[in-house]
């Protein structure tokens, strides 16, 4: 049953109908307004002379497939007289063929502003942009990325980026190349080889190219950080020359007066030659004790250690701690309580953590002149092991505990400050975290963290 051309007219996509001899046989409202032919024009007309343009053009040959192979066909067309842009939809049939056309040229505008955006945004970016294929060969360079290595774009195209990354480095860009193509985005640092043989410190994002739920390359962004690292390099030298000032007229403070002590009592003891000196004695061996004390401390700081780690059972350092200053606690009345789980073991340096664990106890276990309770716990934290030590003393005000660390600085009568501020250091060394938490009357929790 044919249909009723007022039905046809109805539907909003332009449409038109060819007999097996190409000849228009329908041309629907919608057509008339998308192709700005009346129908008058058109019908009983031989499609290819009413629409001569077409002629040999993309539509012609999509046309004619269809008709040959009895197969629907679809494809997007530009038409220049009228500036517009169609989807097309041909249907063949034994009687000739049924075409379906809307105007997409809105759509394309957008879709080609967005891209003419994308395209300045890669073109003009400051930044060196670039993409990889699967195997790691450039696809496509900014001129950022020709300004930054020295090579042109040509030459980019016939390269892998292994060559460009300094030798000691290949391995370890692999390994985020290789995640950013599992679809996890890597940023890292790296030094990648000039052109002319010079190297180039940069920073690099890598992320996954996706096409239809698919990975098919890798993004970069890179950027030149050499200026930024040699700045860096620079405020750190000028810090550290700052704190080796502040830390001799620490020293230079905290020496003075002992010496001055001992200079007066020498004095005194030239002074009453003959009389018994045994008191003035005991005084200067108190304060050359303490200068022995703070240079030993300050060794410890300031010589490099040599950082030999080996595999080692952190509980039983702990252990070995605990039953040290056991009977410190018991004169303090003390009583310590420990909760140890099954540990891996660790890489470190004995003798140091040894050290530190003594001086984070020890200190836990003067702060109770009172005596109280000390509890100590060591837990396996997934990928580190945690140790807790928590303290039933006075606590420590706020503007107190934010100078903890601090050469120097104590709330001890005889404390230097260093012990602490060595225990931190040796953490540090161990690529460990070392937190202090306390409040007044409500004790002191010490938190170390260490990497299994």
């Amino acid at each position: 049953m044919p249909l009723n051309n007022d039905i046809l007219d109805r539907i909003s996509d332009a449409f038109f109908a060819v007999d097996s001899d190409w000849n228009i046989t329908y041309f629907n409202t919608e057509a008339v307004r998308v192709l700005g032919r009346e129908k008058k024009e058109v019908l009983n007309l031989n499609l290819w002379v009413a629409f001569p343009e077409a002629v040999n053009q993309e539509v012609y040959r999509q046309y004619h497939k269809a008709v040959r192979e009895q197969k629907p066909v679809f494809f997007e067309m530009y038409w220049p007289p009228r500036s517009m842009w169609y989807n097309v939809r041909a249907f063949p049939s034994s009687n000739g063929l049924t075409v379906f056309f809307q105007d997409i040229t809105v759509q394309k505008q957008l879709a080609t502003k967005q891209e003419e955006h994308y395209k300045s945004l890669f073109h003009n970016n400051p930044d060196a942009v670039f993409s990889f294929d699967l195997d790691g060969n450039y696809i496509s360079v900014n001129p950022a990325m020709e300004k930054l290595l020295g090579y042109n774009e040509q030459e980019f195209i016939n390269m892998n980026w292994s060559p460009l990354v300094k030798e000691e480095e290949v391995e370890e860009v692999d390994y985020y190349f290789q995640k950013a193509l599992k679809g996890e985005t890597q940023h890292y640092e790296t030094i990648a080889r000039h052109r002319d043989g010079s190297t180039i410190n940069v920073k690099v994002t890598n992320m996954p190219i996706i096409v239809c739920g698919k990975i098919v390359g890798v993004y970069g962004i890179a950027r030149d950080v050499t200026k930024e690292m040699e700045t860096e390099k620079l405020l750190v030298d000028s810090e550290k020359l700052m704190a080796v000032g502040q830390l001799a007229a620490s020293i230079a403070h905290e020496i003075r007066n002992p010496l001055t002590s001992l200079k007066g009592f020498l004095q005194l003891m030239e002074q009453t030659e003959g009389q018994s000196n045994e008191e003035y004695l005991k005084i200067l061996s108190d304060e050359v004790s303490r200068i022995e004390l703070i240079t030993g401390e300050l060794l410890v700081l300031a010589k490099p250690q040599a950082h030999d780690f080996q595999m080692i059972d952190i509980l039983i350092i702990i252990k070995d701690v605990v039953t040290l200053l056991y009977s410190q606690a018991l004169m303090n009345g003390v009583e310590i309580h420990s909760d140890y789980e099954v540990l891996p073991k660790i890489k470190g340096i004995e003798t140091q953590l040894k050290q530190a664990l003594i001086n984070v106890i020890k200190n836990a276990i003067e702060a109770m002149e009172s005596g109280g309770n000390l509890y100590i716990s060591v837990k396996n934290n997934g990928g580190a092991i945690v140790i807790v030590v928590k303290d039933e003393g006075v606590g420590i005000p706020k503007e107190i505990l934010e100078k903890i660390g601090s050469p120097f600085y104590t709330t001890k009568e005889k404390g230097t400050g260093l012990g602490m501020m060595t225990t931190m250091k040796i953490i540090q060394t161990h690529e460990g975290k070392f937190e202090i938490t306390s409040a007044p009357s409500d004790g002191t929790t010490v938190k170390i963290t260490l990497p299994v």
